[in-house]
Formats: structure tokens, C-alpha cells, sequence
């Protein structure tokens, strides 16, 4: 789809290098029993390769003059249908229960885009994103690092991350600002962290690291007491970045059941 101008305001940064092409598709190992969804195809960099090896693929793209393009060329393909759609509100449910989610996502809209995306994980089997590295890592972090923090819990307690590969900046047309980094991320079985309230346990996370720098004693001191953290089996000595999602979540279940 050569001759299309990047728009900033879609925060396109087109992929451009086979390599880094071919260890995306490498990695997501598409076949025919898959049902691919590419988020922003952009012009088509590995659209074309998931078309060939997929069931199904169906592309969400914003771009209306990208939507046309990619309506010409897979004209009459019953296999790839295109969506001319905000990922940000797609109801990603009408496309089955077995969607495997492929993108080099808009590195402007990536966050809210991976907690929208998480009202649909019963339906999702894995997701593989070109991301801004320094989101990966956020993202990746464990429970001592100083990348560790919210982004990373309230992902974390839904989805396994791992982070793949890194992608230079030449890697695309026009480079973007920032090294980029492909991740994988699968869901969770729905027991695996059993959140009583989700609005509170949010709360909590986000409170604990408004003040990080503080121990989680004083960084939650308008929301909990000490008796609180001890019950959940927290040292009140801790940083917020010292305690695993697990603890998190045992604290907010122990305030929820306090509250009631």
C-alpha cells in the first residue's frame, strides 16, 4: 500500500521491516483453525501473510482511506472481512469465542485499548501487540522492580505478559520517538485471582502508587489500618512496589468483607 501519508492523528508508524515482520508472524503461528483479528492493519505489513495461514481474518481499522485500500485488495476473499471501526468501541464479542488478537497499536490509545480489550478476554485465546518498550515493560514487571506498578497489576491479575522481542525505531516509516516491543499476552483462568470488588481493588492499586516512594502503610493511611495490611499478610514496612498482585488482591478482599 505504498503512497499513504502516515496521519499523526491516528498515531501511525507503518512496520516496514521484513524481519521484524517475519518474527511477528513467527510468533503468533497463525493456521487455518484460528480466527486472526488484526487492530490498525496500517498497510498491510503482515495482513497478507495472517490472511494466508488464518480461517479467518478480520482487520479493524480506522483510516477510512486504509479501509478502502484494504477493501480492493481482499475483494471477494470470503475469508478476510473488514472493519471500518474505533478499536477503542468495538464490541469484539460479535466476532466469535476463540479470537486470537494480533496489532502494532497506536502507541497514543495502547493503554486504554488493553483494558478495553480485557471485557472481552472470555472470548480471547492470546493477544500479540507491537507496543512502546517502555510500556512492556511496565506491563512485564514483577513485584521489586521499579518498572512494577499499577499498568503492571491490573493487566497482571487478568493476563500472563510476556514480553518477546524489541523493535528498533528503523524498523518503521516514519519512526516513531521510542524503542517498540512485541508482547504476548494470554488470559488467565477466571479463578485464578478471585477479585470480590473490582472498583475497590482498583482503588486500592491506584492509591498505593499515587505515593510509591512511601511505605504502603502510610501510602493507604486514609484507606486502611494497619490490623487491614497484617490480616492480608502484608509487612506495613513495605513499598507498594514490594507486594505482589496476590497480596493486592487479599487486602481488597479482606476490606470488602469488612465493609459488608
Amino acid at each position: 500500500m505504498a503512497g499513504h501519508r502516515a496521519r499523526k492523528r491516528f498515531g501511525q508508524h507503518f512496520l516496514t521491516d521484513p524481519g521484524v515482520v517475519n518474527a511477528i508472524l513467527h510468533s503468533v503461528h497463525a493456521t487455518e483453525d484460528d480466527v486472526i483479528v488484526e487492530i490498525g492493519p496500517g498497510q498491510g505489513a503482515i495482513t497478507s501473510a495472517l490472511a494466508a495461514s488464518a480461517g479467518h481474518l478480520h482487520a479493524v481499522e480506522l483510516d477510512r482511506d486504509l479501509v478502502a485500500r484494504l477493501q480492493r485488495q481482499y475483494d471477494g476473499n470470503t475469508a478476510v472481512t473488514i472493519h471500518e471501526a474505533d478499536a477503542l468501541a468495538f464490541d469484539f464479542s460479535t466476532l466469535g469465542d476463540r479470537l486470537r488478537i494480533v496489532g502494532n497499536l497506536p502507541y497514543n490509545i495502547s493503554t486504554p485499548l488493553l483494558f478495553h480489550l480485557l471485557n472481552f478476554r472470555e472470548q480471547i485465546l492470546d493477544m500479540h501487540f507491537m507496543l512502546q518498550k517502555e510500556v512492556v515493560d511496565r506491563m512485564a514487571a514483577g513485584p521489586g522492580s521499579k518498572t512494577y506498578g499499577r499498568l503492571g497489576i491490573m493487566l497482571g491479575c487478568h493476563l500472563n505478559i510476556e514480553s518477546l522481542f524489541e523493535v528498533d525505531k528503523a524498523a518503521f516509516d516514519p519512526p516513531p520517538e521510542v524503542t517498540s516491543a512485541v508482547v504476548r499476552l494470554d488470559p488467565l483462568p477466571a479463578s485464578t485471582y478471585d477479585i470480590n470488588d473490582a472498583s475497590l481493588f482498583s482503588s486500592i492499586v491506584t492509591s498505593a502508587f499515587m505515593k510509591r516512594r512511601k511505605t504502603i502503610r502510610n501510602s493507604l493511611k486514609d484507606h486502611v489500618e494497619i490490623s487491614d495490611l497484617e490480616a492480608a499478610g502484608i509487612d506495613p514496612g513495605l513499598r507498594p512496589e514490594q507486594i505482589s498482585i496476590a497480596k493486592y488482591v487479599e487486602l481488597s478482599n479482606h476490606l470488602s468483607s469488612r465493609i459488608r
